[in-house]
């Protein structure tokens, strides 16, 4: 049967890293601002999708779902013999190059079972701009498998924390803007699983103009 949320020591983990180093640096250096934090279930499965432009992306998401979020993570992280452990009670799951997608849906499948809420970054990659322009359909598709809701979230600013060629971030103001949830696809086609990620988008994107 699946657990209706990750393991205590998860989200013990998760609070003494939020609370002595992500949420200081986001709402100290970045000038952080987050907007419908409430909106988020804090148990449950769940699939947080989002637009993505910097490496701090992740951490800084978590931070504002009042959650642990498992995001993927490439697998040879998980061959070092400390950090392995850490990274994986964080809630991280390992995919293997070259098999990416079939390995992810696998994983994520099994983090929702387990009661995670499970991070995707829509475009899969950073955009230059915080927009996504073009989005893959796996978010979508796992919903449909697992029936689970996926709830949009905008992060905007963080493309200026850190700039090619410098070697420190910068206190770039950051706002984080969580949106409604939206339900899972009720069926796994194509033509569905495209509307549902295009309504996820727009809310990402209609969030992300409101700015500051």
């Amino acid at each position: 049967m699946a657990s209706n949320r990750e393991p205590f020591v998860s989200l013990a983990l998760y609070h003494l890293f939020k609370w002595s180093i992500v949420s200081p640096v986001l709402h100290g250096y970045l000038r952080g601002r987050i907007y419908g934090a409430k909106r988020v279930p804090l148990e449950e499965p769940l699939i947080v999708v989002a637009n993505h432009a910097s490496n701090f992306d992740p951490p800084l998401l978590a931070n504002c779902m009042r959650r642990p979020v498992s995001f993927m993570a490439k697998e040879s992280l998980f061959e070092v013999p400390v950090f392995a452990p850490a990274i994986r009670a964080y809630g991280a799951y390992p995919v293997k190059r070259g098999s990416a997608d079939r390995s992810a849906i696998r994983a994520a499948l099994t983090q929702l079972e387990n009661g995670w809420a499970v991070g995707i970054f829509l475009q899969g990659v950073r955009t230059p701009d915080g927009r996504v322009t073009s989005p893959k359909l796996g978010a979508a598709l796992i919903a449909a498998k697992a029936q689970v809701p996926l709830l949009p979230v905008s992060l905007w600013g963080t493309e200026r924390i850190l700039k090619k060629g410098s070697a420190l971030p910068r206190p770039a103001p950051v706002t984080i803007r969580i949106g409604e949830l939206i339900p899972p696809p009720v069926e796994k086609d194509k033509a569905m699983l495209k509307a549902v990620t295009e309504r996820c988008v727009d809310e990402i994107h209609a969030l992300h103009e409101l700015g500051r």
